[in-house]
C-alpha cells in the first residue's frame, strides 16, 4: 500500500540529515523554515530545517 504521508527530508543543528512524517506547519511561513524534530541519530530535540535536494 502506498504511503499516504509525505515524508519530508530535513536537516539537524547537528548537521544530521534524515526524512521525517511529520514536519508540523511546513505551510505556515510566517514562523520560517524551522521546527523542533526528534533527531534519530543524536537521539533529542533539534531545530530541522527542510533539505533542498538536488538531482545529479
Amino acid at each position: 500500500m502506498r504511503d499516504l504521508m509525505e515524508r519530508t527530508v530535513v536537516r539537524c543543528a547537528d548537521g544530521h540529515v534524515f526524512s521525517t512524517a511529520s514536519f508540523p506547519m511546513q505551510q505556515a511561513g510566517r514562523l520560517g523554515p524551522g521546527r523542533l524534530v526528534r533527531c534519530p541519530r543524536c537521539a533529542r530535540l533539534r531545530s530541522a530545517v527542510p533539505v533542498v535536494l538536488e538531482k545529479r
